[in-house]
């Protein structure tokens, strides 16, 4: 299967938390916030699931740095539904949006949002099929993304083989809470066994955080 090279990356707690159960996610330290803009940088799409849209309204481009490149990646939503606000900041345009659908999101939500200038893909029946998302996506140039979601979608990326390497900055702080949001959540796997496992590649401070960067084992 052709697809893009996947990292994924968060910020989290020392208790793995990306987000409180308020979804407060303001952890990571200046220098973790520039470490990730030059991620942005280099890739070609930056991916995150319409609930960080709706939590955060983030504008996905590169802007806590001075950029070489001068441009954003292609902004990539996964939003089954089509919930995406039509006043949203990833429908600015700063950067090309993908907004990705299932055949379950209304006709004229998607209609909207191709007004609003988004490119919409439609994958699955009733929630967006990540693996046909992927070869989509390649097939329309995207060769590396950035993978910024929230528990959730980082699950089933993880769990359909999607991700070639995750990155976190452990930020020194512990929340707590089991409404928070962890690094990973969804169903999860049964076993350890059948866990995603990794080797560590990289490890370093930055600023107040702690980097750790590892490769994805298949």
């Amino acid at each position: 299967m052709q697809r893009p090279y996947v990292i994924l990356n968060a910020g989290m707690t020392l208790d793995g938390k990306i987000a409180t159960r308020t979804r407060d996610t303001k952890i990571s330290g200046k220098e973790d916030l520039e470490r990730v803009h030059r991620i942005r940088e280099r890739v070609d799409a930056i991916m995150v699931g319409i609930g960080t849209v709706l939590d955060d309204d983030p504008r996905l481009t590169v802007h806590r740095i001075q950029s070489e490149k001068n441009r954003n990646p292609t902004r990539v939503v996964v939003d089954s539904r089509a919930r995406t606000p039509l006043n949203a900041r990833v429908l600015n345009r700063e950067a090309p949006t993908v907004i990705a659908v299932s055949q379950a999101a209304p006709e004229e939500k998607v209609e909207a949002l191709r007004e609003k200038g988004a490119s919409v893909i439609v994958c699955g029946k009733s929630r967006v099929d990540l693996r046909c998302l992927m070869q989509e996506l390649y097939r329309r140039g995207i060769r590396s993304l950035l993978l910024e979601g929230g528990g959730t979608l980082n699950f089933g990326m993880l769990k359909e083989g999607l991700v070639d390497e995750v990155s976190v900055a452990i930020a020194p702080v512990l929340v707590g809470g089991k409404e928070a949001v962890t690094l990973v959540d969804g169903e999860g796997f049964a076993t350890i066994a059948e866990g995603v496992h990794l080797r560590l590649k990289k490890y370093y401070p930055l600023g107040k955080d702690f980097i750790l960067e590892y490769e994805v084992l298949r």
